[in-house]
């Protein structure tokens, strides 16, 4: 007979050797615990095979897949179609959950048949584990949850969701073509379906880790692939998406500004939050976290000062 948990766990992990063991040590620590983990070592050249082995001698819930180098979403639909239970978490190798995570989702999905996605705010962890002071709410920045997406992912980072396995195949998989931006493509088409909703949990229930040593931020590649989800967003829904593409371009300009400004390049980052303004300025006095973003490019100085103290400096790539 086979056990089939509530809940399986899928952790892409890439050369995560310093940072795997927190991320399964909160998964033991989970207040939930009927869940299988599915460990995907998407390639890694250094050890992180054999710290995730010493958790399988140790726990029966801990599983570890070996494949060869084919990137996060590769890593992400390997390890869901080796899952076996009716809801789906992901956590990245370097991220961690809070001990109620699984818990506090699981009994959403299980009270709200119509709920395809629950996800919670989320705090961003540096490089040795240590919490910062900045915070993601997961606060839509429009009700509808297709036309939030199309400006911002609020779902915020890929260690956030549990979704229901039934998405994926009624959707897709992750896109494995997109360097980039693949969670963002993938919940715009479980929001496309206008079936399922979204449900934002307002605790922290997760931690992201930002590493500003083995960061390098590729704003381009990072511009391509967004372009590219919201081409295909509406491509699928054409009349829907047209009239609100201008705001969503505006987004993404201002998104690439932050990013720009987090890795240190105050010029790119004044081109693309002009670019912004000519698309769409409403969204400096709609949404508080833009017009944040407008004042700390035109602060850049004191900004960069700001952002090394909290996390230590960062690489860009401009390529």
């Amino acid at each position: 007979m086979v056990v089939v948990s509530q809940i399986s766990v899928i952790v892409p992990a890439f050369n995560v050797r310093s940072y795997i063991e927190p991320a399964l040590v909160s998964l033991q620590h989970q207040s939930f615990p009927d869940f299988e983990a599915i460990i995907v070592d998407d390639g890694s050249t250094d050890d992180t095979a054999e710290v995730v082995k010493r958790f399988c001698d140790r726990d029966s819930r801990f599983h570890l897949l070996q494949k060869q180098n084919g990137g996060l979403s590769s890593a992400r639909n390997y390890g869901i179609r080796h899952s076996r239970s009716p809801y789906i978490a992901l956590l990245d190798g370097d991220d961690v959950y809070e001990p109620d995570k699984l818990a506090t989702h699981v009994a959403v999905l299980d009270r709200a048949p119509d709920v395809g996605v629950v996800y919670s705010a989320s705090r961003a962890i540096r490089e040795d584990g240590r919490p910062t002071l900045m915070s993601l709410s997961g606060k839509p920045v429009m009700s509808d949850p297709l036309f939030a997406l199309l400006c911002k992912n609020f779902i915020g980072h890929g260690s956030n969701a549990v979704f229901r396995r039934t998405l994926f195949d009624q959707v897709g998989e992750f896109d494995e073509g997109l360097r980039s931006s693949e969670d963002i493509d993938f919940w715009l088409r479980i929001a496309a379906t206008r079936r399922w909703h979204f449900h934002r949990l307002p605790q922290i229930l997760c931690g992201y880790r930002v590493r500003p040593s083995g960061l390098s931020f590729n704003v381009a590649q990072m511009q391509h692939s967004h372009e590219k989800v919201l081409e295909a967003a509406y491509r699928r829904s054409p009349e829907v998406v047209a009239p609100l593409l201008p705001t969503a371009y505006a987004y993404m300009y201002r998104y690439l500004a932050r990013l720009s400004l987090t890795a240190g390049d105050a010029e790119q980052a004044r081109h693309f939050i002009d670019r912004a303004w000519a698309t769409d300025h409403s969204i400096f006095y709609r949404d508080p976290r833009s017009l944040l973003t407008l004042v700390s490019v035109r602060l850049a100085p004191l900004s960069k000062q700001v952002i090394g103290r909290s996390l230590g400096s960062v690489k860009y790539t401009a390529k």
